[in-house]
């Protein structure tokens, strides 16, 4: 909405990401025939999803050094980019990370409702999100735990994400934890990092 006239890659599309992946260097060339720099630049080019194609990124590099052009990389993964080793652009870009809804943003804020529903927009809106919330933890635990190898015990970490729940809001106690998991204390301290670098530990 705030910038109607950007060039947009979604790399949600497969016809889109395939081209990408295949050759990252397209975007490059595309902008470079748009002749676009940094001087009649009138929008940000938005890139969705950039995660999917870290080899992306030493392109923007390139280009926000030699043509001074301005991008959006908007993305679910930061860990993709880093466990990749991509580019991460030191210094050429500044990072925001879009949270959950927070009480200022709810009118008639219901703290039960929170609790029992979550943060996530459609969740908290929703009158029934027991679907959606198992739903988001099933496709959390394939496409960002299992998917990425992150743990191979997938079972204790199920196990660890309930009980993390339940004691959410307490002292944390590693050993206690790493008890009722079946799982060592160091392997629980591990698992509440994957929460912190994946954003979970932001949603309750």
């Amino acid at each position: 909405m705030l910038f109607p006239d950007s060039i947009r890659y979604d790399l949600l599309l497969s016809d889109e990401y395939r081209r990408l992946l295949t050759q990252p260097s397209i975007l490059r060339q595309e902008c470079l025939a748009k002749n676009i720099n940094g001087e009649n630049q009138r929008a940000p080019i938005i890139i969705d999803e950039v995660q999917k194609v870290p080899d992306l990124l030493d392109e923007f590099h390139w280009l926000i050094e030699n043509r001074n052009l301005r991008f959006i990389l908007c993305g679910s993964s930061a860990r993709k980019l880093k466990r990749g080793h991509a580019n991460l652009l030191g210094g050429r870009a500044i990072r925001y990370e879009l949270f959950t809804l927070v009480f200022p943003e709810i009118p008639d804020f219901l703290l039960i409702k929170a609790l029992n529903n979550g943060l996530i927009p459609r969740h908290y809106l929703s009158e029934n999100p027991v679907h959606m919330i198992r739903s988001y933890i099933g496709d959390y635990l394939k496409e960002e735990i299992s998917a990425e190898a992150l743990t191979r015990n997938i079972a204790a970490f199920n196990r660890f994400l309930e009980i993390a729940a339940i004691t959410n809001g307490e002292c944390v106690n590693y050993h206690n934890i790493a008890n009722q998991c079946g799982v060592s204390s160091p392997t629980v301290k591990e698992y509440f990092q994957i929460l912190s670098d994946t954003l979970i530990d932001s949603l309750s």
